[in-house]
C-alpha cells in the first residue's frame, strides 16, 4: 500500500495507527517510534521450556547504550494495526546502518490485532537509543480470500513490551 493510501485509510478508520502523525509517512511505509521502556534479556542460555529472566530499563533523553551479544524488546510508541489489511513491522535503513536489527523474525502482524507492538532489537556493536526515536516502518498488505476472524492470539492485548509465551507451547515433563 503506498503512503498516500495508509494516511486515507486511516482516515477511514481501516487502518488504527494512534497516535497519528501525517509526516511520519513514507512513500510505502509509516514511521513507528521506539516506547519509553526496554526488556534486556539477562538468561546465559535462553532455554525455550522456560519464561525468561530480564532487567526493565526506562528509556530518557539521555538515551541507553544496547550492547551486543544481548536481546532486548521494546515497543512502539503507536498502537497499529487493521481488521482490513496485514501489517508488517520492519526497521528503517537508517537504523540498520547504524548496526541495530530490528524485527529479526517477527514482521507480521495478524488481521485484528491493534496494540504497541512488542520490538526484538538486537546490535553489532554498542549503540545508543532514544525513547521516540523513529526505529522502524510499518507497511499494510491486502489479503486475498476470506478472512472469516481476526486474530485471538496470546499477545494481542499487550501494549508494553512483552517476552515470550514459548514456554507455554512446550510440553512439561
Amino acid at each position: 500500500m503506498t503512503g498516500t493510501e495508509i494516511e486515507r485509510q486511516v482516515l477511514n478508520n481501516r487502518i488504527h495507527i494512534r497516535p497519528f502523525i501525517q509526516e511520519h509517512i513514507n512513500p510505502n511505509s509509516y514511521n513507528y517510534r521506539l516506547g519509553p521502556k526496554l526488556l534486556e534479556i539477562t538468561d546465559d542460555v535462553i532455554d525455550p521450556a522456560r519464561k525468561v529472566s530480564y532487567n526493565e530499563i526506562s528509556l530518557n533523553a539521555d538515551g541507553y547504550v544496547l550492547m551486543p551479544k544481548r536481546l532486548y524488546l521494546g515497543s512502539t510508541v503507536e498502537e497499529i494495526g487493521s481488521d482490513h489489511y496485514v501489517t508488517q513491522l520492519i526497521g528503517r535503513s537508517s537504523v540498520g546502518r547504524l548496526g541495530l536489527f530490528l524485527q529479526i523474525t517477527a514482521s507480521l502482524g495478524h488481521i485484528g490485532s491493534k496494540h504497541c507492538w512488542t520490538l526484538e532489537l538486537k546490535c553489532v556493536q554498542p549503540v545508543k537509543v532514544y525513547p521516540d526515536m523513529k526505529i522502524g516502518q510499518v507497511s499494510f498488505w491486502n489479503i486475498e480470500g476470506e478472512n472469516s476472524e481476526s486474530y485471538l492470539g496470546k499477545y494481542q492485548n499487550f501494549n508494553s513490551p512483552h517476552v515470550s509465551e514459548f514456554f507455554n507451547e512446550m510440553v512439561q515433563k
